[in-house]
């Protein structure tokens, strides 16, 4: 008796779940019970669901999730049969060898600034079968005004490689985004492109359109005319199995990787020797934004790391002698080199991140320290950070440009010393073992050398002095560009003190630096700000996080309503507040850790 046909189905549905708990325990019995493997994302506002089996047992879900509510009888299922998972690595990446069952805020996070609203769903545009938009296609003019039509792919780049809709006389715009989240970024900086139009949106299943055709529509007039794809791609295969208009193969989020139609044509290329490609089973990534890239078995090498062309439209490479090792990338490693082509650099084409929404990442943060400190204390200082958020983040850290000289106090009891008094003063700190110090702001009489021997400090510390400081703003900008071109890209800035002053201003200067200095959030540890007409800007719109000391905080540096002052200056429906009692430090125990694991789950 032959082996029962293995199947993989996939659905979203946007609904008023009325109570979450109880449908959390239904997917949890019913997909345990029926042997189902793969990924279900639950959330108030609907669910989003991958998952694999036998087809018998996949059809027994839907009628049951039917009959469990009457929000899923209209529910599009796409039920396709397949073969098993074949290869192990892709069945693990894309979640075929476990049942994974979630509560998330949102199905899809469109904004790269999660924290503001979602646009209204019940806005998005108006849903197109397969064959309405195949006549919509095939009808359209583009010499006549009335049929003004353009395409848009709301995919991330890696999959629009390998398929798309190619329509001759139909501008097709591809946002080439390395993330679903990155894309109201696109539509923002492109709405002339987008006003006036009938726009038509297609994705892999549908869902993406819904939320990115209401965030267009919601842009008011000119941005009335939105229609999307029901179904998706997949769909429109299954109405045109020659592919119709769309060229190529369909990228999906399960262990199939990717499904084409009967016309076998191949217009994906290999990033290194160009030839046609479009086979993503080797799960080859971009050493520096993780995003999949197109790699032929004969390029394949494992002691090279790939860059991808986003990157490379950076200025980004790496040394080919650096290796990765266990799915992640030690680029960011102390003593990594990266440095322009050479000949041990593995050099790729250049042609015209994301990383697959279901696949888990890091976020790349980029650590700013404080005054008179350097990356090595910052590091040790934030090991206990590191290690909590290990799974979450991998942190990045350099030193500020402003080298300090050496400084010591002479203690309090040597000054009240009796001038005649035979005892010797006591001697400077020895320098073997002594660390370079450095600032992101100077004091405005400082002179820029750092000696090479200790100095005698010119009287008592005072703890707030460097909140005064501004002098040096441009040369540490200056510094963090090239941080950025030579290391990036970073999700976000993780600021301390007068690092977090720095950050701040960079927030506060987003859009301004948009091109040298991408990320999408800050995170302001015992912060404050300086006043310098770079914040003087109106509300900061950027996401961030606001960790300090309370009014019992014990922390002897920053007042708290210094870090305060810093809070206000930030839209309040995109910050966040941690405060602690735990002093001049990053907090790691609960319920601390557990808010900074909030902030930084939104960016996953």
């Amino acid at each position: 008796m032959s082996e029962e046909m293995y199947g993989v189905l996939l659905y979203y549905k946007y609904a008023e779940i009325p109570n979450l708990d109880d449908l959390l325990t239904f997917y949890h019995s019913n997909c345990s019970s029926l042997s189902l493997l793969g990924r279900v994302r639950l959330s108030s506002r609907g669910v989003n669901v991958t998952v694999g089996g036998n087809l018998s047992s996949l059809e027994i879900h839907i009628e049951a999730l039917k009959a469990y509510n009457s929000l899923f009888h209209d529910t599009d299922f796409k039920l396709a049969n397949c073969h098993q998972p074949l290869n192990d690595k892709v069945a693990q990446e894309c979640g075929f060898t476990s049942l994974s069952i979630r509560i998330v805020d949102e199905l899809v996070t469109l904004s790269s600034h999660p924290l503001l609203k979602s646009p209204d769903i019940s806005n998005a545009g108006k849903h197109l079968s397969a064959l309405d938009f195949h006549s919509s296609l095939h009808n359209t003019n583009r010499e006549s005004p009335e049929n003004d039509l353009v395409l848009l792919d709301a995919r991330n780049l890696y999959e629009t490689r390998i398929g798309k809709f190619h329509v001759p006389n139909i501008e097709t715009l591809d946002p080439q985004v390395r993330q679903y989240s990155d894309l109201s970024s696109w539509i923002d900086d492109n709405g002339e492109r987008l006003k006036g139009k009938n726009i038509l949106m297609y994705c892999t299943g549908g869902i993406r359109c819904e939320m990115a055709s209401a965030y267009i529509r919601s842009k008011g007039a000119g941005f009335e005319n939105v229609f999307q794809l029901f179904g998706g791609i997949q769909r429109y295969l299954e109405q045109f199995p020659d592919g119709g208009f769309f060229k190529g193969k369909n990228f999906v989020f399960d262990h199939r990787i990717s499904v084409g139609s009967s016309d076998a044509n191949v217009i994906g290329t290999c990033l290194i020797c160009q030839c046609s490609f479009d086979d993503y089973s080797s799960r080859c990534r971009c050493a520096y934004c993780r995003m999949l890239v197109l790699v032929c078995g004969s390029c394949q090498n494992e002691s090279t790391q790939y860059v991808c062309e986003l990157c490379q439209k950076q200025g980004k490479v790496v040394r080919s002698t650096q290796l990765i090792e266990n799915g992640e990338s030690k680029s960011s490693l102390p003593g990594a080199e990266f440095q322009n082509f050479s000949s041990d650099t593995m050099c790729l084409p250049q042609v015209p991140r994301g990383d697959d929404p279901r696949t888990s990442r890091k976020l790349r943060i980029l650590c700013l320290h404080g005054f008179r400190q350097n990356a090595s204390s910052f590091k040790g200082r934030t090991a206990s950070l590191a290690k909590k958020l290990k799974k979450m983040a991998e942190f990045v850290f350099i030193n500020a440009p402003h080298e300090l000289p050496f400084i010591y106090q002479i203690p309090v009891s040597e000054l009240n010393v009796n001038c005649a008094s035979s005892l010797p003063p006591s001697p400077p700190p020895p320098l073997e073992n002594c660390k370079k110090k450095f600032a992101w702001f100077l004091a405005p009489n400082f002179d820029g050398s750092s000696g090479v021997d200790w100095k005698v400090a010119d009287g008592p510390f005072d703890a707030l002095q460097y909140q005064q400081q501004t002098d040096g703003y441009d040369i540490s900008v200056s510094h963090l560009k090239n941080v950025f071109s030579q290391q990036g890209p970073f999700d976000g800035i993780l600021g301390f003190s007068q690092g977090a002053a720095m950050a701040a201003l960079i927030s506060a200067q987003q859009e301004k630096l948009k091109g040298e200095m991408d990320f999408k959030f800050v995170v302001l540890c015992s912060g404050f700000a300086l006043r310098m007409k770079e914040m003087e800007c109106g509300p900061i719109k950027c996401p961030s996080l606001h960790i300090f000391g309370n009014e019992h905080g014990k922390d002897r540096q920053i007042a708290n309503q210094a870090s305060k002052e810093l809070v206000s200056l930030y839209d309040s429906d995109c910050s966040g507040i941690v405060e602690h009692d735990c002093g001049h430090i990053i907090p790691t125990r609960s319920p601390y850790i557990d808010g900074i694991k909030d902030f930084l789950g939104r960016f996953l």
